[in-house]
């Protein structure tokens, strides 16, 4: 067992995942870096190796939409940790297209992943935090929570869910000493994006084409112009750290003013601004 405190990561291979496991470690957790595909792992092992903490990350087999793999390795890690001190729910990717031309089964993947896979971990967990009275559930969403952009309607509807089910979450656990906070990223150079740019199948007489070449043009120009997570990552890490941290953890360059004109302009004035930007 670790003096450490104990942080179970998802979705750890890339990305946001990977680069909080890393950062957790640093700032003194022992990490659980779970991912769906453990040949992946090598990212994850030379970069907690240039950091110095590779002693204090062990990578696990962990497929979110496997109900029986979840409570497995759970029950896993309380048996030779003791106890989970926080979970990082950051497992899931972006299927993007137009609502008429995706798939149910693509809606429904999305769905399985980004909230089914993320309730199912957190339920798994709670009864050993609820037990100690201690611990911290960080659901990293996405500005898509909090404004439903068009051609990414799938993603958008689930971080839109995850959203809601965080709040409840975040009611619910306060007696019991637990803290859920939401981490709202905006756009960053993760390999989320292009793996969205390679699922979309585009119908080649569409009545959505030009709108399409303009999303998947935009999401192109994230993976060049948008910069890295780092920012991301220290909010992950202020979350998981703080004695009281915030509920919301909104990042990145037009976040909040994304949010605040949601909030306070007219409908019909969001409508024309992003028809602008869409023709």
């Amino acid at each position: 067992m670790h003096n450490k405190p104990i942080a179970l990561v998802t979705g750890a291979s890339s990305g946001f995942g990977m680069h909080a496991s890393v950062a957790l470690a640093k700032s003194g957790f022992h990490v659980v870096a779970s991912m769906r595909d453990p040949s992946k792992r090598e990212q994850l092992i030379q970069l907690a190796s240039a950091h110095l903490v590779l002693e204090r990350v062990e990578i696990l087999a962990l497929d979110v939409t496997r109900p029986d793999e979840i409570d497995h390795a759970v029950s896993d890690i309380v048996d030779r940790h003791g106890r989970i001190d926080m979970l990082l729910n950051n497992a899931g990717y972006a299927c993007g297209g137009f609502v008429e031309e995706v798939a149910s089964e693509e809606w429904r993947r999305q769905f399985e992943v980004n909230v089914f896979g993320l309730i199912d971990v957190t339920r798994a967990v709670l009864p050993y935090m609820r037990q100690r009275k201690h611990g911290r559930i960080i659901n990293v969403s996405s500005i898509s929570g909090r404004f439903g952009f068009p051609g990414l309607a799938p993603y958008c509807a689930s971080k839109h869910a995850v959203e809601g089910f965080s709040e409840s979450l975040r009611l619910e656990m306060l007696p019991f000493g637990i803290h859920v906070v939401l981490i709202e990223p905006g756009s960053y150079r993760t390999s989320i994006w292009e793996k969205s740019i390679a699922q979309v199948r585009q119908h080649p007489h569409s009545a959505y084409q030009q709108q399409m070449q303009k999303m998947l043009a935009m999401v192109e120009n994230i993976q060049t112009e948008a910069p890295a997570p780092d920012e991301v990552i220290a909010a992950i890490v202020h979350a998981a750290t703080s004695e009281r941290p915030r509920f919301r953890y909104p990042v990145g360059r037009g976040v909040r003013l994304t949010i605040a004109a949601k909030q306070w302009l007219p409908w019909k004035w969001i409508e024309r601004i992003v028809a602008r930007k869409m023709s």
